[in-house]
């Protein structure tokens, strides 16, 4: 009796240790693996030169897929509703040509920052192990260290060196997944967001300047382990 009684009190304890982590006040760190994928376009290229200006029809460029390190800092505001800090160590995108321009292939590249501040509405009880979401959210998003790097196009079309230069912007997130509880503390999580991102673009030489406006739109997939205070 008493043996029985133990143990009922230890899960008892168990369970309500597990609802304080996943509960309203607790406080998660998580690390793990962002996947890119962008479903990206753009316009055709707008050329100035000192003649004037003129669009290129059938020029345009796309961006590769990208991986990188995520960090989340979140804390439960209730049971059911957490505030989520995103950010990932920036990746490097190839910018690669298209239509007329996919016969020079990789042109150039660049680096993506999109911070990430995500509000979620969690499914299940606080002490359940498995626990899905939705949120919803926004990012910040700007682009560092873009260039050009393939010299056969920037000779072809812009006669010279060029410099690269690109907007900001803000972009909704869109974003759903779930956490698996394995301890009182410790757990994983899978998730998937839709960010609509698009920038403007401006290449420029002495001679010629180039102006394009390029959708992103990536797929974003963060496989996580974290841990829950």
């Amino acid at each position: 009796m008493k043996l029985r009684q133990a143990v009922t009190g230890l899960a008892a304890f168990a369970c309500m240790t597990a609802a304080h982590a996943q509960s309203a006040g607790s406080i998660f760190l998580s690390t793990g693996w962002f996947h890119f994928a962008p479903q990206s376009s753009s316009d055709p290229l707008t050329l100035t030169t000192p003649l004037g200006s003129a669009t290129v029809p059938n020029t345009g460029a796309s961006i590769s897929s990208a991986d990188t390190i995520g960090f989340s800092l979140g804390y439960f505001i209730t049971d059911h509703i957490a505030a989520q800090f995103d950010i990932g160590v920036p990746p490097s995108f190839d910018i690669e040509g298209s239509g007329q321009l996919g016969a020079f292939g990789k042109l150039g590249q660049a680096k993506q920052w999109s911070p990430a501040l995500l509000f979620k509405y969690y499914f299940n009880a606080p002490q359940s192990k498995f626990r899905p979401y939705l949120g919803i959210g926004v990012s910040r998003v700007w682009f560092t260290d873009a260039k050009i790097t393939n010299g056969v196009f920037e000779q072809s079309v812009f006669h010279g060196p060029t410099s690269v230069s690109t907007d900001s912007s803000w972009a909704p997130v869109f974003n759903g997944g779930f956490s698996y509880a394995f301890t009182d503390h410790w757990f994983a999580g899978v998730s998937i967001s839709y960010l609509p991102i698009s920038t403007h673009a401006t290449i420029s030489s002495p001679l010629v300047q180039a102006q394009t406006k390029i959708k992103i739109n990536p797929i974003v997939t963060y496989v996580n382990v974290g841990y829950s205070f």
